[in-house]
């Protein structure tokens, strides 16, 4: 995420419950992420795993950058 983004979430979060929610669930996934692709050898079910959340990621970010963008159209 860009900067600026980052501050728009963090001024916004406090007033927008869903932003909030998806931004910590986006943390979250950013952890258990690390946590699987610090390790040398990835199972096939991890591997999976990896994907899964990615996939969550990448759904969550697109949600965020929804909200953020009508933010700013209403800002205008």
């Amino acid at each position: 995420m860009e900067q600026r983004d980052l501050v728009l979430i963090e001024k916004m979060a406090s007033q927008d419950s869903e932003l909030k929610a998806l931004w910590e669930e986006h943390l979250l996934y950013e952890t258990q992420l690390e946590k699987l692709e610090s390790k040398p050898f990835l199972t096939p079910a991890e591997e999976r795993v990896v994907k899964e959340i990615k996939k969550k990621k990448l759904g969550g970010k697109t949600k965020i950058q929804a909200i953020l963008d009508r933010s700013r159209q209403m800002e205008e």
